[in-house]
């Protein structure tokens, strides 16, 4: 499974950024796929994960602000982000869970106080 990421980018605080990544070229669905960051000196951390049949899961620090969907059809997953947070700062990657871990490339996502 390859996942591909885009959306990542330099907010101010307060502001919104949206990430998607897609596994379209894998024609079965995906039983979960989410999203995890890593900053800078730190272990990587689980943000949102979705199943196939809705399920959601949120880290404490992102739950009223980020919101995770999923495009089941194509196998797509995004991540709405919300009222941004400097400490939201950090490498967000994206994961499939299907029999075993994939991982994206990472996207920078950089919030500015």
């Amino acid at each position: 499974i390859q996942l591909v990421e885009s959306g990542g980018g330099m907010v101010q605080a307060g502001g919104s950024l949206r990430l998607s990544c897609s596994a379209s070229a894998y024609r079965s669905s995906i039983n979960l796929m989410g999203w995890y960051r890593q900053a800078p000196g730190k272990q990587r951390d689980l943000v949102a994960t979705i199943t196939s049949g809705g399920s959601l899961n949120y880290a404490d620090s992102v739950k009223g602000r980020f919101t995770i969907s999923r495009d089941g059809t194509k196998n797509t997953v995004y991540l709405q982000m919300n009222s941004l947070k400097p400490e939201d700062t950090a490498v967000y990657y994206c994961n499939a869970d299907h029999f075993r871990r994939y991982w994206g490339q990472g996207t920078q996502v950089t919030v500015s106080s």
